[in-house]
């Protein structure tokens, strides 16, 4: 006879450990437990079977691998928080004896720094699993470096956050590796791709962060102790990869006078492809040495498949004539209204780098600058100004410069009767002659272009320069998308004109609803009165007060009701084949009264002068003729799935759930836009 196996000591309850065993086992607080795991990596886990995993017991309970755990026992992070407890217990001594000198020397001396370099390393065995793993990093260390300073979160923290995203801006800026942002409700979305890599980040607004009690800072400062060192690692690899010295020159004077960015002075290391020292402008091009060549070469040569296809297919697709002039490039246009959408060529990195390299920005002061500043900077533009309360670090403070071309205002241009009354400032000398002085919005720049900020993430996610008249002060915008969601076949597009995406007979339908809106509107407005006495007049003596009127928690009144919607329900479903019929009765009757006039007008020698068609029956003839159409199309397809297996109809019924429900929301939002373009015109007509 075999040994009879013990429950619990097998399968499932082994592989899986709680954690109150888990903290038992480490011999450390729940707190370090939960610190050490997020290091680590080790997260909670949900097994198939909770009760042979528990022994029978389905209470909730929090369940790690038993390997997990057993891989933490080796860990000498654990050793670190138990001199950690060790010295709390002698200064916690000490302040209970008064020795307040002594609670200071042995906090200075003997608390255990803990370093997480070994766990990057462990984490992140290659530069490009750690690239993957840099979204969450960004996004912790961004929202951080935007907090304010509270008792939770210390200002060192906040300092070497902001220090941390600023220096990896400054990586985007040089290597011009940016490619889309987006303006949401949440924040700044920004993607760069570094290595073949897409890197999507969220940063804040600069808004007045009030922080709820209900966030548990100890955990997300965990966090922010890890994704620090994560990203000081990267920071130090990216700078090394194109030449740049690490860490970066640090102003602390320009700093706290708003410099941000500014305060940063990059450095290059040996000498320049000149053979001069290196300097700050050609710290891009800087050859260090033979293995730091060979190791930025390598970074360059990772490029993405697909990134490399479009630039390839880009180039082929410019067109060069004679003379050496390189024309547009093509774009393809879909010949049918229903024919799916091509993809377009696009632009190369190199042209998207420099798309603002030709010109001066100067920014308003109610424009954000911090986001304007990167942006711009990182497409190529190497002079970017504004006002001087602001912050330092601008190119020119001076609003009338000449230099600046481009000037982003985020504030309609006011009548001068409206604005309030200031001294005029003298006009400068310059040769001579009076150079004229700019403040917007009571003067403007001649040759400036004055466009709102949407402008540059419009340009710098459709890779080329926008139209500038449509992004004017004060002007309507046009709409601002994410460049991640592309417009499927059927959805609404904001992007193109309601003719391009409408169904067949939509336009008609919503004029005639239009036209019976206004019609049924006027007439409840001046006749609804009328109605409400006639009725009360023409009621019968014998009906009593109440009868016939809905009385609320009728059952029998209630059930009649759900009969009634079931009818029409199954009415609704039986549609096909009645309303064909109503129609050919409706078209024979018709034709029927058309051939009798004919034959009367024939009798008494009249002549019948033919009608012109109103719009209204146009618009019956064409909602008519598109009804027929998509009827024929459900019967069609109603005939297919008849063909097919109970299993894959319930599957076409569930794509076809979806498929109406997006169509639905599709025509909700045409109709609100149909109306707001009806609204516009007959402002425009006024």
């Amino acid at each position: 006879m075999g040994r009879i196996k013990k429950k619990g000591t097998s399968g499932a309850a082994k592989n899986y450990i709680t954690r109150t065993r888990a903290v038992k086992k480490l011999q450390i607080s729940l707190p370090d437990f939960r610190r050490l795991c997020i290091f680590k990596g080790i997260y909670p886990r949900e097994p198939r079977n909770k009760k042979k995993v528990s022994k029978g017991s389905t209470a909730a309970t929090t369940f790690y691998y038993t390997k997990d755990i057993q891989y933490l026992l080796h860990e000498p992070l654990l050793n670190k928080f138990r001199e950690h407890k060790t010295v709390a217990k002698k200064i916690g001594r000490a302040l209970g004896r008064g020795e307040v000198g002594d609670a200071a020397r042995l906090e200075k001396t003997h608390i255990p720094k803990i370093k997480l370099d070994h766990i990057i390393k462990e984490r992140y065995p290659t530069f490009v699993d750690a690239l993957r793993d840099l979204d969450d990093a960004l996004s912790m260390v961004f929202l951080f470096a935007n907090l304010p300073s509270t008792q939770h979160v210390p200002s060192k923290t906040i300092a070497l956050c902001q220090r941390l995203s600023h220096e990896f801006e400054h990586y985007l800026i040089v290597s011009h590796s940016l490619r889309k942002s987006f303006l949401s409700i949440k924040g700044i979305y920004y993607q760069a791709t570094i290595q073949g890599q897409d890197i999507l980040w969220l940063v804040p607004y600069r808004f007045v962060q009030r922080t709820g009690g209900d966030i548990d800072f100890r955990i997300m400062g965990t966090f922010v102790e890890f994704y620090t060192t994560l990203l000081g690692f990267v920071n130090f690899r990216l700078y090394t990869s194109i030449g740049l010295v690490y860490p970066p020159k640090f102003n602390a004077k320009s700093d706290e006078l708003g410099g941000e960015l500014g305060a940063f002075q990059l450095e290059g290391k040996g000498i320049s492809t000149n053979g001069e020292p290196a300097t700050n402008s050609d710290a891009s091009t800087v050859i260090t040495s033979a293995e730091a060549q060979a190791e930025a070469d390598k970074v360059a040569n990772l490029v993405d498949p697909e990134e490399d296809k479009e630039a390839s297919t880009a180039a082929a697709l410019v067109q060069v004539d004679e003379e050496g002039n390189t024309e547009t490039i093509d774009t393809f246009e879909a010949t049918a209204q229903d024919a799916d959408i091509l993809p377009q060529p696009q632009a190369s990195s190199a042209e998207i780098a420099s798309l603002f390299a030709p010109f001066t920005f100067y920014l308003s002061r109610e424009t954000p600058r911090a986001p304007l500043e990167f942006i711009l900077k990182a497409f190529g533009c190497k002079r970017v100004g504004w006002d001087g309360i602001l912050g330092d670090g601008a190119f020119t403070t001076n609003e009338s410069d000449p230099a600046i071309t481009h000037q982003l205002v985020d504030r309609p241009s006011l009548p001068n009767e409206s604005l309030p009354e200031v001294p005029d400032a003298p006009a400068t000398i310059d040769d001579g002659a009076a150079v004229p002085i700019a403040q917007w919005p009571r003067s403007t720049m001649p040759g400036r272009t004055y466009i709102q900020p949407q402008w540059v993430w419009d340009c710098i996610n459709q890779g080329k320069l926008l139209r500038p008249d449509l992004y004017a002060p004060g002007a309507e915008l046009p709409p601002h998308l994410s460049p991640w969601v592309k417009a499927k076949k059927g959805e609404y597009d904001p992007n193109l004109p309601l003719e391009q995406q409408e169904l067949e007979g939509e336009a008609e339908a919503f004029e005639d609803e239009e036209e019976d809106a206004e019609f049924f509107g006027e007439e409840t407005t001046t006749n609804g009165k009328d109605h409400v006495m006639d009725a009360l007049v023409d009621r019968e003596p014998s009906v009593e007060v109440g009868e016939g009127m809905d009385i609320a928690g009728s059952e029998d009144e209630s059930d009649e009701e759900d009969e009634e919607e079931d009818a029409a329900a199954a009415a609704e479903e039986w549609d096909g084949i009645e309303s064909d019929g109503e129609s050919d009765v409706s078209d024979d009757e018709a034709a029927r009264k058309q051939h009798q006039r004919e034959l009367e007008a024939e009798a008494t020698g009249t002549v019948i002068e033919p009608t012109a068609p109103t719009t209204r029956s146009k618009n019956a003839a064409i909602r008519k003729k598109a009804e027929k159409k998509r009827r024929e199309e459900e019967e069609e397809r109603e005939r297919q799935k008849m063909m097919l297996s109970n299993k894959k109809r319930k599957l076409i019924k569930r794509i076809e759930h979806g498929t109406k429900k997006r169509d639905v929301e599709s025509e909700t939002l045409r109709k609100k836009r149909r109306k707001i373009e009806k609204v516009k015109a007959a402002a425009d007509a006024l």
